[in-house]
């Protein structure tokens, strides 16, 4: 079965220098380097090779190159920029690296209490801990906070994965606030032209006030574009308010509607492949067979940044601790954790 979390992070030793000294080894890259290279100069370059194939993002296959842990031929290259044909005698940690597999592109309801990372020093859960049995080797798009719930988009391709993260991309997201305050209606119309917080400039948001609560607890939906470190929470904290429930229920065409916390719902090749061309992202095209299709809202028009959904799904019920979305038309099919069953009674 394999292991969904990417490749340790942990420092690898550089092997030594070849004979002749650092201008000898540094001959051997290039000689390696140029075997491997197309003749006409039209390769990719190894930190987009191994990001298609999950071996990181780009900038986790730059900080490896760096640290001297992927080599070609036996040999640690020395930039990312090195361009080459194919993975063939590329590894990493000392691994083979295999060639770039069908992009798949997974939707997970995570839980609060669960960190989006692959290892914790610490021993806290991570995603890893949560997601159910028999999944690829996958990559989280983007982080949720340790007690922020709600939808993860989980992908085995690296370019895909920083395509979706970049705010340049304009992918928007969509959060479901539950907030303790008094919300003014002129903070909200400065969201949504931008705000700059402790010198960091964040927006536009869209926020809109669902409905109100008993007492001054109410609901809130913000929808943005960049997703910057805590966002949410510091824009809230900014108007005053208390933030006791954060849950992302939107991640660009995908929604979270009622897939329930811990499972894992998979996207079809359509939407993948029509997400890839509004990101205008290369690499291995989907494979139709065997995909469970998962909770994705209709394909957007042209271009992923042209739009921004106003709302998501209204709350059908709302007791100040559950929350439920309307679910999307046709139902889906979702991978669950397997639970050991109670005793029966009697």
């Amino acid at each position: 079965m394999a292991d969904p979390r990417p490749p340790r992070a942990s420092h690898v030793p550089r092997e030594p220098a070849a004979p002749g000294g650092r201008r000898g080894r540094n001959r051997g890259v290039a000689m390696a380097e140029r075997a491997a290279a197309k003749p006409d100069g039209k390769g990719d370059r190894i930190a987009k090779l191994l990001a298609r194939a999950g071996a990181g993002s780009r900038r986790d296959i730059e900080r490896m190159i760096a640290e001297g842990r992927v080599a070609l031929n036996g040999v640690p290259l020395t930039t990312p920029a090195t361009v080459l044909q194919n993975l063939a005698g590329v590894t990493v940690d000392g691994h083979p690296v295999a060639e770039a597999e069908s992009t798949r592109l997974f939707l997970f309801h995570k839980p609060a209490g669960f960190l989006t990372a692959a290892r914790d020093p610490a021993g806290r859960p991570t995603i890893y801990d949560a997601l159910p049995p028999g999944l690829p080797r996958l990559m989280p798009v983007g982080r949720l906070d340790l007690n922020t719930e709600g939808l993860l988009l989980l992908t085995n391709d690296g370019e895909l994965k920083r395509a979706l993260e970049l705010p340049a991309s304009g992918v928007p997201r969509t959060y479901r606030v539950r907030a303790y305050g008094e919300v003014k209606q002129r903070d909200l119309e400065a969201l949504a032209t931008g705000v700059t917080l402790a010198g960091v400039r964040y927006g536009p948001v869209t926020a809109d006030v669902d409905r109100s609560g008993a007492g001054r607890n109410f609901w809130l939906t913000m929808t943005l574009a960049e997703g910057k470190n805590r966002e949410v929470r510091k824009l809230c904290e900014a108007m005053g308010l208390q933030v006791s429930r954060l849950i992302r229920v939107g991640y660009g065409p995908f929604a979270l509607a009622d897939l329930p916390p811990r499972a894992v719902g998979e996207a079809t090749p359509d939407h993948v492949r029509e997400l890839r061309r509004m990101l205008k992202v290369a690499g291995p095209a989907p494979k139709d067979a065997g995909a469970k299709p998962a909770r994705p809202a209709a394909p957007r028009r042209e271009t992923v940044a042209a739009e921004r959904p106003r709302r998501t799904p209204r709350a059908l019920k709302d007791d100040g601790g559950e929350l439920t979305t309307r679910p999307p038309r046709g139902g889906a099919k979702v991978l669950r954790p397997s639970r050991p069953r109670p005793p029966r009674k009697g």
